[in-house]
Formats: structure tokens, C-alpha cells, sequence
């Protein structure tokens, strides 16, 4: 039986997310096929939190004596003995878990691990540096933008006549729509770029295309990237935000009603993306699909996994168990790497 322990918590402004998507995603693991210790880590204090026995329960560890990680090996003592971990779930949102640093440090102590490699995560956690590698691509349009380091960099003359109105102003480094603004006039600009670097260390102004938002996940499979079923979001608040995604004011079409023409550019598009970035495991492709074409807004490498996320939707609609999709995913994984 692996030993297999998933990692929750993060040290940005995402981690409560990250908790619920982690512990649901602990509560789908295969008990017959892995051991499965939750560990919570936020700004480098890992704690193991609970494990499941035997019987298929859940046991949580007394909250005043949490056992530590110990970075050297990544174990854990329980019960006075020494527990080692022979896969690692990530389900970190945000930093360490999206922009590669904890898998720089998997990758140097040789543990496997589900997501992508460490530079693929940092590549794809920016968007900007993301949208980089697609810009010439034939399959998928990317809105324009621009980007800065510093606030003093900052044009909102310049910006309105090249993107304008409305445009977002966001974090490059971001997710769950925190410190993200749609701005339709000049004098806003600059609340938005502060707010957006109170979250982020650069920030980008894009240009608001028109149409239906959608997203389309691809996992890994012994045959090669797989496509799941397209999710159409419809939201009741005037854009995507936070309280759309995680209040339930929207509505999550799966499977999204599309034209089978439409749907089968998306799932390949989605895939070839996949491929070019390098992406392993599970990841979340989002897009606008304009009158002008399909463009490409953000891959999450680290994707929800609330009872109420997208992916857990997208699965169900492929007819697919939960438990089963996660074992194929390590499965896939560890076979990638021979283990």
C-alpha cells in the first residue's frame, strides 16, 4: 500500500480554498490502494493534520501537538516511529503550490509528486510569462496586454489607448480572482494597480474580450493527455470573480452547450496547449470564446477540487468516478517516472 500524503494550505490569500479542495480530494483517495496522511502547510510550518486508518476513517491529530514535517526527508513522526511518504499530492493553491517552489523541493529530495515540474509551475503561475509561449500559436488568440513591475510603471493614458475600455488589471501571480479589477474609465486605473500589487510582485492591464467563458481540463493518462468534458460559467455578477466562483452566484454548465465542431477545437486546443507548456497531472485550461475566436486566459495547474468545483463537475459529466480518475492520474504519474 503507497504511503501517500497531500498538501494543503498555502501562503497566499487562496489557502482557505486550498483546505476544502484538499480535503475533499483526501476524502476520494482509493483505501485500498493508498495510506493517506493530510499535511497542512502555510508559510513553512508543516503539520500533519489527520490520516485515515484501516476502516476508512479519518483521525485527527491533537491540535496542540501537531507532528512537524521534517524538511530533511519529508516524514513525519507518529506514534513514535518514523513515517515516510511515497507520493505526494499537492493541492496548494497559490504559492508554494502553483509557482514551482515546492516542487523544486520535492524534485531535490526525489519524491514524486502529482502536478507539473517545478519551472513548468513557475512558467505557467505567471500569466503573463504563460501567455508568452501561446502568442503565435495558430489554435488560440491572447488579448492584448501589457505589463509592469512597479507602480511607478504605470501609463493609464497610454494603457486606455491601447486596451480600452473595459480592461482587467491583476496580479501576474495570482489566483481565485483575488486582487483582480475590471476597469471601464481612466481614474481607476491606479486603485486597480494598487490593489492588484497588494497581492502580487507584478501586475498586467488586459484587454476585456467579449463572449462565453469556458474551461476545459486535461489530465494525464497511460495513453497520453486526455481532455474532460467543457464547462460553460455563466455568472450573475458582472464578471468571474470571487464571490461568483466560491458563493455560488453562478451558473456551471458541464457539459457546456456548444456545437461539436466548437467543443471538439476547445478539447484540442486545450491538449495542445498542454503538451507545448509541459504540463503533467491535472490542470485547468480557462478561455473566452469571442465571435473572433477561442482566447486563452489562464492555465491553473493546481485546479479546484471543492465539492463544488469545476473539475469534480467535468468528471462526473465524463461519467468518470472521483476515486478512480485521482488513482489513474498517480498512476500515470509514477508510471511516467518508472516508479
Amino acid at each position: 500500500m503507497t504511503n501517500l500524503a497531500i498538501v494543503y494550505g498555502s501562503d497566499s490569500s487562496e489557502w482557505e480554498v486550498s483546505v476544502r479542495s484538499g480535503q475533499f480530494t483526501a476524502s476520494k483517495f482509493d483505501r485500498n490502494l493508498y495510506k493517506v496522511y493530510e499535511i497542512f502547510a502555510r508559510f513553512g510550518k508543516w503539520q500533519l493534520l489527520a490520516y485515515w486508518n484501516a476502516e476508512g476513517q479519518r483521525v485527527e491529530m491533537p491540535q496542540d501537538s501537531l507532528p512537524e514535517v521534517d524538511k530533511t526527508d519529508f516524514s513525519v513522526m507518529l506514534d513514535g516511529k518514523k513515517q515516510n511518504f511515497d507520493f505526494v499530492y499537492i493541492m496548494q493553491h497559490g504559492a508554494p503550490g502553483e509557482n514551482g517552489q515546492i516542487q523544486g523541493y520535492l524534485e531535490m529530495i526525489g519524491m514524486p509528486f502529482s502536478s507539473c515540474s517545478s519551472f513548468v509551475a513557475a512558467t505557467t503561475f505567471d500569466k503573463f510569462s504563460c501567455k508568452s509561449y501561446l502568442r503565435d500559436v495558430p489554435y488560440v488568440k491572447c488579448a492584448k496586454d501589457v505589463f509592469i513591475r512597479k507602480i511607478a510603471d504605470a501609463d493609464p493614458e497610454r494603457w486606455a489607448a491601447e486596451l480600452g475600455f473595459p480592461m482587467f488589471i491583476k496580479p501576474t501571480d495570482g489566483g481565485s480572482s483575488f486582487g483582480v479589477t475590471k476597469v471601464k474609465k481612466l481614474e481607476d486605473i491606479m486603485p486597480a494597480v494598487e490593489y492588484a500589487f497588494s497581492e502580487g510582485k507584478s501586475v498586467m492591464a488586459e484587454e476585456a474580450v467579449s463572449g462565453r467563458e469556458i474551461t476545459c481540463a486535461v489530465y494525464t493518462t497511460p495513453e497520453g493527455p486526455k481532455a474532460l468534458p467543457i464547462v460553460e460559467i455563466v455568472p450573475h455578477t458582472e464578471w468571474f470573480d470571487y464571490e461568483a466562483k466560491y458563493n455560488g452566484l453562478s451558473d456551471e454548465i458541464c457539459p457546456a452547450d456548444l456545437p461539436s465542431h466548437v467543443w471538439d477545437m476547445v478539447q484540442r486546443s486545450s491538449v495542445k496547449i498542454y503538451s507545448r507548456l509541459g504540463c503533467e497531472g491535472l490542470v485547468r485550461v480557462d478561455y473566452i470564446l469571442s465571435e473572433k475566436g477561442l482566447y486563452f486566459l489562464e492555465v491553473n495547474t493546481i485546479p479546484g477540487m471543492t465539492s463544488a468545483s469545476l473539475v469534480p463537475k467535468m468528471v462526473k459529466a465524463a461519467d468518470m468516478d472521483m476515486t478512480d480518475f485521482l488513482t489513474t492520474i498517480i498512476q500515470s504519474k509514477c508510471s511516467s517516472r518508472n516508479l
